[in-house]
This record gives structure tokens, C-alpha cells and sequence, in this order.
């Protein structure tokens, strides 16, 4: 198991350092899309390739932290029962829902997209718009994705079963919508009572 959770690390690892960087596309394709607005309105002028560029950085943003979020349990889900069972049931509903759902899911989709992505590179596919971008690194980014969550998946079922074994501890500890806002809520206390002490020990300061 040793093995298995040194892999899980290091896939973790790779994961976490690209989702981390995707991040920052967003901020590159807010700043192209200002841009082009402003160069649209300024200068009447446009173009495909810039447009194309946003849907690019989006889609990379979103690929690239896909695996990352899946790490830190971040998807979202819509709970109705899982909160009210204890947490071992709660690790096999994600042991099954990883092995029988994710993985199948996932394993399809890199059989379907590499010939596809293999097709577009071959053929040098262009985008049918005028003056567009080359078609293969968007359909390759989805490729990649793809791969990236497989992976880890992959660590997510190697932890999974760590934890059930009490080999390691949870690393993403479940907190019910109903306790995320307690703990919230008492956040918000302890910051308004320390506003409060600040302004009490100004009003004896000043006397």
C-alpha cells in the first residue's frame, strides 16, 4: 500500500501545481476580452482569432483544474441523504461512485477524443470562421483533461481505500451545508467581538 500512496502523492502533486496555474487563464482570458472589447469600440476593428483565444484560456481554466478540484472534494454534489449516514458509508459511496461511475466515464471519453484529437492534428484542422485559430490544441486540451482526471481518480481510490483501512487520515473530511454555516457563523462572532474590544479599548484610551 506503500507504493500505491507514494503514487497517490505524486499524482497529487502534478494535479495540484497545474490546477493552481490554470487559475491564472481565467485572469489572461478577462484581460484578452477587455481588450478586444476595447479595441472593438476604439478602433472598429475585431478579430476571430481573439475571440477564439477566450474560449481557448476558458476551456484550458476549466480542464486543468478539473483533476485539481476533484482533489480537494470541491465538485459539486447535491446532497438529499449522504450527509444524514455515518462517514464509513460515505467513503463507499464514493469508493463505488468513483470506480463505477467516474472511471468507466472517464476511460470513454480518452477512447472517443485521442483519434478524434488525433484526426484534427493530422489534418491540420483550422477553425471554419475567418481568420480563426488552429482547431487541434482546443480539441487536444480536452484530451489532456481527461487524462489528468483519470489519474486522479486513480489517487482518489487509493486514498479512498487507505482511509477506510485507517491507514491514513481523511484527507477531505465531509462538513454538512448545516455545519459549514455554524462554523461560518462563529467566525462572523469571533471577528464582530474583536471589532468590538478594539473600539472599547480606544473609548478607555482616549479618556
Amino acid at each position: 500500500m506503500g507504493a500505491l500512496l507514494g503514487l497517490s502523492r505524486g499524482i497529487d502533486r502534478v494535479n495540484s501545481a497545474i490546477g493552481r496555474s490554470a487559475s491564472w487563464l481565467i485572469l489572461v482570458a478577462v484581460l484578452v476580452s477587455a481588450g478586444n472589447a476595447v479595441i472593438r469600440k476604439a478602433l472598429s476593428t475585431s478579430s476571430n482569432a481573439w475571440l477564439e483565444l477566450q474560449w481557448y484560456l476558458y476551456g484550458a481554466a476549466f480542464l486543468g483544474a478539473a483533476a485539481y478540484t476533484l482533489k480537494e472534494n470541491e465538485h459539486i454534489r447535491i446532497d438529499i441523504i449522504y450527509g444524514l449516514w455515518t462517514r464509513r458509508r460515505q467513503h463507499w459511496i464514493d469508493l463505488i461512485g468513483h470506480v463505477f461511475f467516474l472511471m468507466p466515464f472517464v476511460t470513454l471519453m480518452i477512447w472517443y477524443i485521442y483519434p478524434w484529437v488525433l484526426r484534427s492534428w493530422h489534418n491540420g484542422e483550422v477553425s471554419t470562421n475567418a481568420g480563426g485559430l488552429v482547431l487541434w490544441p482546443a480539441k487536444m486540451l480536452l484530451l489532456v483533461g481527461f487524462v489528468m482526471l483519470f489519474f486522479q481518480g486513480i489517487s482518489e481510490i487509493i486514498k479512498k481505500i487507505a482511509v477506510m483501512r485507517g491507514i491514513i487520515e481523511d484527507p477531505t473530511p465531509f462538513v454538512s451545508v448545516h455545519e459549514a454555516a455554524a462554523m461560518e457563523g462563529e467566525v462572523m462572532v469571533r471577528e464582530m467581538q474583536a471589532v468590538f474590544d478594539e473600539d472599547a479599548d480606544n473609548g478607555e484610551s482616549r479618556k
